[in-house]
């Protein structure tokens, strides 16, 4: 029988083991790329930015019953050997799921500015065996990724939470690959309560030089998706050339 000391010194053990765990977790994931632009070069939006929502699988079961990730997937032409961007992976919902449309031969890069939310991230697609998962720390105004690494990028339920858009769209252009795709899901619905309004999206990323491809709307209430692509590294405008959307409908 155990007890006592016995018990305390297998906790003890149990703690420091689980701590080492999680610290070599966070030693592999790490920023992909030296920064690009600083943020103080654009503007800043000119409406709420909501706080970054709370880690959280609760809302999963019913985003699966709408099958968001699969229209989201076909809809974006995704495809095995692709190398897939989940930017603001948060709790994994594209990652997971993308990455068996993406199979052995293709990647998901899970993005986040919060190193906490990758590591239980890490942890979750290692207790899956889902080998083709990498991870990136970005920044608010960067998403630190290397240049022409992505065939698309999907930011899911996120877009609202950018503190700094501008230059984080500017500074994403460059890791996508000519003729990729950004797909943008969020609900029709002000940046303060966690959406961003279509039109605003649009002028927004417009105001980068990114082009609209489509909208769609998702099935139920799971929001739009709208597609665009990068701009042009030609084309590009001065950073001091962007001049801020106003969200006269959703600052309301």
């Amino acid at each position: 029988m155990l007890g006592g000391p016995t018990i305390t010194l297998v906790r003890a053990v149990a703690i420091v083991m689980a701590l080492g765990a999680i610290r070599a977790f966070a030693a592999d994931i790490g920023y992909l790329t030296p920064p690009r632009i600083p943020a103080k070069e654009f503007p800043s939006p000119r409406r709420p930015v909501a706080p970054i929502a709370s880690l959280s699988r609760s809302t999963e079961e019913h985003r699966d019953s709408l099958n968001e990730a699969g229209e989201v997937a076909l809809l974006l032409g995704l495809k095995p050997g692709m190398t897939v961007g989940d930017i603001g992976a948060g709790s994994g919902y594209y990652t997971v799921r993308l990455s068996y449309v993406v199979g052995s031969t293709g990647a998901i890069i899970a993005q986040d500015v919060m190193r906490d939310y990758l590591i239980e991230l890490s942890r979750r697609t290692e207790r899956l065996g889902l080998a083709n998962v990498k991870f990136a720390m970005g920044e608010p105004h960067d998403p630190r990724l290397p240049a022409s690494s992505l065939d698309a990028a999907i930011l899911g339920h996120m877009y609202h939470e950018i503190t700094q858009p501008y230059a984080f769209l500017y500074n994403l252009a460059p890791a996508l690959k000519p003729g990729a795709r950004i797909g943008i899901v969020d609900f029709e619905r002000p940046t303060s309560r966690h959406g961003t309004p279509i039109e605003l999206l649009r002028c927004e990323l417009s105001a980068v030089g990114y082009g609209e491809i489509a909208t769609y709307q998702l099935a139920g209430d799971g929001g739009y998706l709208a597609v665009f692509v990068p701009p042009l590294e030609a084309g590009r405008r001065s950073p001091r050339d962007i001049v801020a959307c106003t969200d006269h409908a959703g600052s309301r």
